[in-house]
């Protein structure tokens, strides 16, 4: 087991301190997530071995992350989503996997776990957790159903400024490229580029502003101050269940997009492996898989754990699938380097109205 030193430990702890932390906890695990993760919930039986939770610093979005990291920032676990993985792994960010220690390995859906990509000189460097979908998600008191048919209504002129979108380079393009006929963004010529980025920025005249977490988007909806967003599962999920009239349209005559995120192990991870895996675990356990489709609306990696749901508690929060959904879907996978750096310098270029 490796332990921090105590000087080693408040280093660390400041560090994450000063990259914005939930609250100060346990300081043998740093956690470098999304907002909103630090949730309990999604690691029970970690805190009832270790009495505290892990100590959680936050990102807005990957690139901001994986800057933060190449710049020595240190943390034990990173949430990465999985078209960063493989620029992680090749900047040496992550450290390789002893799957022996993750108790639910076999388990896992193989269609994320064994992606070529998340997987160098035969080790595996990722741990798929969570997965989801991003769709056209509409106020259905405010927006025509009749227009939630086609993604082109994110950039029809009338919805001027009750548009959100995520301020996300993945999702962003995601909706950019279906709505230009793209449905692998991994074999996108430069002209199918130019195309999903002409597209954003018309639909960046519609903008009210780019959303950065599920709670700031459910708060633009509710109050009718935006009626149209590209967004997660956990906006449909949690806003109908509030009996807010919110609908989410997966299948629009240019389909939706879908993405798996998981946990890697920091290469420069300061504190406890042993911690580290408990942590995991805690995370793949069937009761985690029950508690985010019902309360989050997402999707579990554990696919024993998600076979045994009924599909209409599935369908309920967004998550059931057909032959007709599969079709219309961009998966989020792994692009060419170089078309993913293209990807997030000219969406900056677009926010800033360029």
């Amino acid at each position: 087991m490796k332990t921090l030193t105590a000087t080693a430990s408040g280093l660390a702890l400041a560090l994450a301190l000063s990259a914005g932390v939930a609250r100060a906890a346990d300081p043998e695990l740093i956690v470098f997530d999304w907002a909103g993760y630090e949730d309990p919930e999604f690691y029970v039986s970690y805190t009832d071995k270790y009495g505290d939770s892990p100590t959680y610093a936050f990102f807005s979005d990957e690139e901001e992350a994986f800057q933060k990291l190449r710049s020595g920032f240190q943390a034990d676990a990173a949430h990465p989503c999985s078209q960063s993985v493989p620029k992680w792994i090749e900047a040496g960010l992550l450290a390789p996997l002893d799957t022996s220690k993750i108790t639910a390995w076999d388990d896992l859906d193989k269609s994320f776990r064994d992606i070529p990509a998340y997987q160098k000189d035969g080790k595996n460097y990722f741990i798929p957790v969570d997965w989801g979908n991003t769709g056209l998600t509409y106020n259905t008191e405010l927006f025509p159903a009749e227009e939630a048919g086609t993604l082109q209504s994110f950039a029809d002129p009338k919805n001027e400024g009750r548009v959100s979108l995520p301020d996300n380079v993945d999702d962003a393009y995601a909706l950019g490229f279906l709505a230009t006929g793209v449905h692998d963004w991994s074999t996108a010529t430069d002209e199918q580029f130019k195309a999903a980025s002409d597209f954003l920025r018309k639909v960046h005249k519609n903008v009210r502003t780019y959303w950065t977490d599920g709670a700031s988007l459910a708060q633009l909806m509710q109050s009718g101050e935006v009626y149209l967003a590209w967004a997660w599962n956990e906006t449909f999920s949690t806003m109908s269940a509030e009996g807010h009239p919110i609908a989410m349209k997966r299948d629009t005559k240019e389909g939706s997009s879908s993405w798996v995120c998981g946990y890697a192990r920091l290469a420069n991870a300061p504190g406890s492996e042993e911690k580290f895996y408990d942590f995991v675990n805690a995370w793949l356990e069937p009761r985690t898989a029950d508690y985010i489709v019902n309360s989050w609306g997402y999707g579990h990696s554990n696919a024993t754990a998600m076979d045994a749901m009924s599909q209409e508690d599935l369908a309920a929060v967004g998550l059931e699938t057909s032959e007709n959904l599969r079709a219309g879907t961009l998966w989020q996978g792994p692009v060419p380097a170089e078309l993913r750096e293209k990807m997030i310098a000219e969406f900056e270029l677009i926010k800033a109205g360029f």
